[in-house]
């Protein structure tokens, strides 16, 4: 598995699913349209806008996150029949893993026997697990192995594996000499998925924020209402992801039965039958949005020259609906969130703050241990080399998976408590709330160790002593400290559709509804030994409240999606427009 393969789609297959990604991308590409519009009056409301004091004032670093390059000797298991062999495998620094068959072709600047971009992937670590995921995933419908022939992956066992499984791709079977290497390889792969998926999350582009928008009301549009971890990847991959679930109820029940092989070869053949699909999906919703790109730079210019003249009397405009859609919808809209999710909101509060709160604490924690090493090795009186090779791995330490990964897990072990929202609100997005509490916790590790280098070069000189020096170390230290609870104020991430009836109203329903959160926030955090800047996130830069964040909850979810919760109507119906716009 993971070698190069002929495709197991012939040419009519492969133009079929070409004409399902045109067919999306006409879909799609109006909305996304529309949003690019909505981002850009956001982005010039936020610059005309009053700038309030950040309470946080830790710099922000500069080093923009970014994937350990890691490389060594692994065995692969691939071909055909599949065979573990000998490779040489590379992780690049944009998440690219790629495999060579040995280090002299990589060094010689050789290509790849394979490769693959890690968005998507999950590493299992252990053979049992593996096995019962590939018997889970496409059991022999008479539950009987004892025919099948022997399975490669049986005949060895495999002591220090890394399973890399893919819902929609091949899986990739790896094997490292030893233990040590078997999680060095494991915390650089989980760091390469976690960064390519939220590429779109952390941007603050507006095109990116615009995508995110548009993706969410194209699958409103198809009836699926909750929250997932569909956005996770760049903008191709998300599209195709988006195509991938719509197209896995047919591909099994055409294709799956016909597959060669029973039991675990017949799973084989079925994940290179969904890496094919993929492939051509991923391929063409590249090249839709290559196209794309010259209108979308374009549209972009447009936008800003035809908005910013007017945007003082756009705002005024939205705000003037807002009121009207306010009176029309808050009566039964406190009504239904009264009945509906008064009782819930402090279970959900708590379960995601418990996340945020746990990773942020593991990374006060590595700092404090990061600076004291500092300051007893300047009481020590190191030589000039050694202290500056100290001060580089300090300045290194958010990008060192090792160490950043005590901070991982911390949200890593909120996965069985997010899990919890599945049966009752149908949330399946406990991956982005993981990936988001992790990129937070790199963040605020970044930025605290950049302030703290900062004000260390600014009062450390040749004329203080060691002793004075480590002195002053002392209240920078305390300084940075003192700021990092301010940070968890930053969590909560925003955008908004701009001057559409729908985009106004679904603003005017999260209004509300934050209203709440913010409350049920502030409560349990002052029961709780870590304070939040709520203030300095919660006030919306639109004139309502809390309008333009980005919260799911208002719409309730769809039983269309597959494992979704059960199906919720929006809250109240939309006004008539004509009533508003006069």
């Amino acid at each position: 598995m993971g070698g190069r393969s002929s495709s197991p789609l012939d040419k009519r297959q492969q133009q079929h699913l070409k004409g399902q990604v045109d067919a999306l991308l006409r879909n799609f590409l109006p909305q996304y349209r529309g949003q690019l519009a909505a981002s850009i009056l956001q982005q010039i409301s936020l610059e005309l806008g009053p700038q309030e004091l950040a309470r946080c004032q830790l710099l922000h670093s500069k080093k923009l996150p970014r994937v350990r390059e890691h490389r060594g000797p692994l065995t692969q298991l691939w071909g055909h029949p599949p065979q573990w062999q000998p490779i040489f495998c590379v992780l690049r620094g944009d998440g690219r893993l790629e495999w060579f068959s040995h280090r002299e072709e990589y060094e010689n600047g050789g290509r790849p026997l394979g490769s693959t971009a890690l968005t998507g992937y999950t590493i299992l670590t252990s053979q049992r697990e593996y096995l019962r995921l590939l018997d889970a995933l496409c059991a022999d419908s008479s539950g009987d192995h004892t025919q099948e022939e022997p399975d490669p992956l049986l005949e060895m066992p495999v002591n220090f594996p890394l399973f890399l499984q893919h819902p929609f791709r091949r899986h990739l079977c790896f094997s490292a000499a030893t233990g040590e290497a078997q999680r060095s390889w494991r915390l650089v792969l989980q760091g390469g998925i976690r960064l390519r998926g939220t590429v779109l999350q952390r941007s603050q582009a507006p095109a990116a924020l615009a995508f995110l928008d548009a993706i969410r009301l194209y699958r409103q549009h198809q009836g699926h209402f909750g929250h997932d971890d569909v956005t996770l990847g760049s903008d191709a991959e998300v599209l195709t992801t988006v195509l991938m679930r719509e197209l896995l109820p047919a591909l099994r029940a055409q294709t799956l039965p016909g597959l060669r092989g029973v039991g675990r070869a017949r799973v084989w053949a079925w994940t290179e039958l969904l890496d094919a699909v993929h492939a051509v999906v991923l391929a063409g919703a590249s090249a839709g949005l290559r196209a794309f790109q010259p209108e979308k730079d374009e549209l972009l210019v447009a936008l800003e020259k035809t908005i910013r003249p007017d945007v003082d009397q756009m705002l005024q405009l939205r705000a003037r609906v807002a009121g009207r859609l306010r009176a029309e919808v808050q009566g039964p809209l406190e009504s239904c969130l009264h009945r509906k999710v008064d009782a819930q909101l402090p279970r959900v509060t708590q379960t995601l703050l418990n996340t945020v709160e746990a990773a942020l604490a593991a990374v006060q924690a590595l700092l404090v241990q990061g600076m004291d090493r500092l300051y007893c090795h300047l009481r020590g009186k190191p030589s000039g080399v050694r202290l500056r090779k100290e001060v580089y791995s300090f300045g290194e330490m958010p990008w060192d998976p090792e160490l950043m990964q005590t901070c991982y897990r911390e949200a890593e072990r909120s996965k069985g408590r997010l899990r919890q929202l599945v049966a009752p609100f149908g949330f399946l997005g406990t991956q982005s709330v993981v990936f988001g509490a992790q990129d937070l916790a790199q963040q605020l590790m970044a930025d605290a160790v950049a302030t703290f280098l900062q004000l260390a070069d600014q009062c450390l000189t040749t004329a203080l002593d060691c002793n004075q020096a480590a002195q002053q170390l002392e209240k920078v230290r305390g300084r940075v400290l003192k700021e990092l609870p301010e940070f968890e104020g930053d969590v909560l991430a925003m955008g908004s559709p701009a001057l559409t009836i729908e985009g106004i109203y679904e603003d005017v329903i999260r209004g509300l509804l934050l209203q709440r959160t913010d409350r049920e926030l502030k409560k349990a955090l002052g029961a709780s030994n870590v304070s939040c800047a709520l203030d300095c996130c919660s006030d919306a830069p639109w004139d309502q409240e809390g309008a333009d964040e980005e919260t799911e909850a208002s719409r309730g979810t769809c039983s269309r999606q597959p494992g979704s919760g059960s199906e919720v109507q929006p809250l109240c119906p939309l006004p008539p427009p004509g009533m508003l716009w006069n």
